[in-house]
């Protein structure tokens, strides 16, 4: 008899287990059907748009020993300065080729995409900087 309970507890217990996730996967559904509809995240043309060999990535970050200085002097002035900038600004991609610089990614802001790009200009210069940020919500 307590051979059989021994066998068969695995089994309750599998059982059991489920129930349990069927319940929690109810409650998860119920729950986002009450609250208001979000949007989908669909990055699929930006996705596309990044395969394609006109778009700049940082895997085409230059390993030159002056462009990568020259990111890093960027990244540190976005990290470290004086001006509070959002945790996505802080995340852009730069990427540095031939002294050239290339912004890349979201911002909050047109205020903030501004500021963004003028540290980037006072760093590489004015005439060395591609910004094609763009501001958190606009394709």
């Amino acid at each position: 008899m307590k051979t059989n309970f021994l066998r068969t507890l695995p089994l309750l217990l599998l059982i059991a287990g489920c129930q349990q996730k069927a319940s929690t996967t109810a409650d998860a559904v119920s729950a986002r059907e009450t609250n208001a509809p979000m949007a989908d995240a669909n990055n699929t043309a930006r996705n596309k748009r990044d395969r394609a060999d006109a778009t700049l990535t940082p895997l085409d970050q230059s390993n030159s020993p002056a462009d990568l200085e020259l990111s890093q002097k960027i990244r540190k002035a976005l990290v470290s300065g004086p001006t509070d900038y959002s945790v996505t600004a802080k995340n852009i991609k730069v990427i540095s080729i031939n002294g050239k610089v290339t912004l890349r990614g979201p911002v909050q802001s047109e205020a903030e995409k501004t500021a963004v790009a003028s540290l980037a200009r006072s760093v590489a210069g004015d005439t060395n900087v591609d910004d094609q940020l763009e501001v958190k919500g606009n394709p």
